[in-house]
């Protein structure tokens, strides 16, 4: 499939002025072709190719020899059959309208001198490392167009362009470039620049491979996990019959502090590595399906994290991964991210005894199998506690008091906000406990709380990590592994709520 993408270059002024001059003698050449090629025509010529370049040769000797073919090649794509008028045919006709003058007239002639002399292409061959005369580099993390100008003489003109939106082949475009340069296999574009109102504007026109893949789910997975705070990559190797095999965190940190390009570059990398991975242990690779990334907003209280999420986005990065691989013929599969961060926290984390977020990545690679989450039996034995959820729902309305307290007392907008913020993360557990309550009085023992509309594993969140760990998001799950085994939430029960069960132990860290 042949794609053409856009894009707008900057340049010094010097450089800018060397490649106007160069427009201009290849516009000359391609006009020149045209005419050659139709009087060749007419003469019904074998060969002309050759006997056009060798007449171009002389007209244009300063002209590097591959812009000469591509002169050609552009000529050839205007019709023969019929006149054509270099600059545009209702261009020429306003200017010849005796009426026009002053700033209008000047306006229209500058733009057509522009469309009639602003033209530079140059056709792309895989042997030339995709492009001879005009082609894509990476310099310092920014990607760059080197345009040569003469005989090994070059200028360097920076590439203004961003993905418009997750479906945007420039991503397919960039991904491509990062791989040829890391394996120094190349594929062919052809690249058009156009002078348009001083400006100059870029078009690359390339074929997208579509492979075929190789690498499936069915030899298991590498199950991807992004998180905001700490910004970091959770990854889990997952076996085909559910198994936690391996896993490792990927710290993002070091993008935080650099440009835009630099983290762009940064990501593709990443990508190359996390796919290089999935390729030498012929897995697939597992991420969540993300429509929306959790966005903090403007006087929440929570600028940190707000500033870490503009820092970096999830979201561009999974696209990056996507068709990374793609080219390399990796499959990727989607799955709905919805719990798969809580059934890790409270289901596996403790379990297994590891983090939370690696937790997560294990459930996404366990979905990505086709696995389903059971409900523990004594956490389903905990939902049917009426007095185990009588004392936490007294845990939350103490917090509550504690911190309607504090607002009363706090005059600063901004920490009000924040205590507003966590009092609504308060009340809306405490009136989801008071209706499981009330439908376990009324001998209702469903676990999906009030109407149905809360699944168990929400239920759950609510009625376990504040009550039991004393706080939300706790950072150590492991005293929630005795809840799986045995029945020990009585314990924090009989000490009236004023001691939560204490957090020991550390989380391991294996290799990936």
């Amino acid at each position: 499939m042949f794609v053409s993408l856009q894009f707008k270059l900057e340049l010094r002024k010097e450089d800018k002025q060397k490649l106007i001059k160069l427009m201009r003698k290849q516009s000359s050449a391609i006009r020149a072709a045209y005419n050659m090629l139709k009087e060749l025509e007419k003469e019904k010529t074998r060969n002309a190719h050759a006997q056009i370049y060798h007449r171009l040769r002389q007209l244009f000797p300063e002209l590097p020899t591959k812009y000469i073919d591509s002169a050609i090649y552009k000529a050839k794509q205007y019709p023969t059959d019929k006149p054509v008028v270099f600059g545009g045919k209702r261009l020429f006709e306003k200017l010849c309208k005796n009426h026009l003058t002053g700033k209008l007239r000047e306006r229209l002639k500058k733009q057509w001198r522009e469309l009639r002399q602003g033209t530079l292409i140059s056709i792309g061959s895989k042997e030339d490392k995709g492009n001879r005369l005009m082609r894509f580099e990476d310099l310092n993390g920014q990607l760059c167009l080197r345009i040569t100008i003469g005989n090994r003489e070059f200028i360097y003109a920076r590439v203004l362009r961003e993905p418009s939106n997750s479906k945007d082949k420039w991503i397919t475009f960039m991904a491509m470039l990062s791989e040829s340069w890391q394996t120094q296999s190349y594929f062919p574009y052809t690249v058009e620049l156009k002078l348009r109102d001083g400006e100059v504007y870029g078009g690359v026109s390339f074929e997208i491979p579509i492979p075929e893949v190789k690498h499936t789910k069915e030899n298991r997975v590498i199950a991807i996990d992004t998180n905001a705070s700490p910004i970091h990559l959770a990854v889990a190797e997952v076996s085909k019959t559910g198994e936690l095999l391996s896993y490792q965190t990927i710290s993002l940190h070091h993008l935080l502090g650099l440009s835009q390009t630099s983290k762009d570059h940064q990501e593709w990398i990443l990508a190359h590595k996390i796919v290089d991975t999935a390729i030498q242990k012929r897995k697939a690779i597992a991420i969540e399906n993300l429509k929306k990334l959790k966005k903090g907003t403007r006087g929440d209280g929570k600028a940190t994290l707000r500033k870490r999420l503009h820092q970096w986005n999830a979201k561009k990065f999974l696209q990056k991964l996507k068709r990374v691989a793609m080219i390399k013929r990796v499959e990727i599969v989607e799955v709905n991210p919805a719990y798969t961060s809580v059934i890790g926290m409270l289901k596996y984390a403790p379990q297994l005894s590891i983090d939370k977020d690696i937790a997560g990545a294990y459930v996404i690679g366990r979905r990505a199998l086709g696995f389903k989450e059971d409900t523990p039996e004594n956490y389903e034995k905990l939902l049917k506690d009426k007095a185990y959820l009588e004392f936490a729902l007294k845990r939350y309305e103490e917090r509550e008091k504690e911190l309607r307290e504090l607002l009363e007392e706090e005059t600063n907008r901004y920490k009000r906000n924040a205590i507003k913020s966590e009092l609504k993360s308060v009340e809306n557990p405490k009136n989801l406990l008071v209706n499981l309550i009330q439908s376990l009085q009324s001998e209702s023992s469903e676990c999906e709380g009030a109407n149905g509309r809360n699944p168990a594993w929400q239920v759950l969140k609510v009625a376990l990590l504040f009550p039991i760990l004393g706080r939300i998001p706790p950072r150590d799950l492991s005293p929630l592994k005795p809840v799986l085994v045995e029945v020990v939430w009585d314990r924090v029960r009989r000490f009236n709520g004023l001691v939560p069960l204490e957090a020991g132990g550390t989380v391991p860290i294996r290799d990936f």
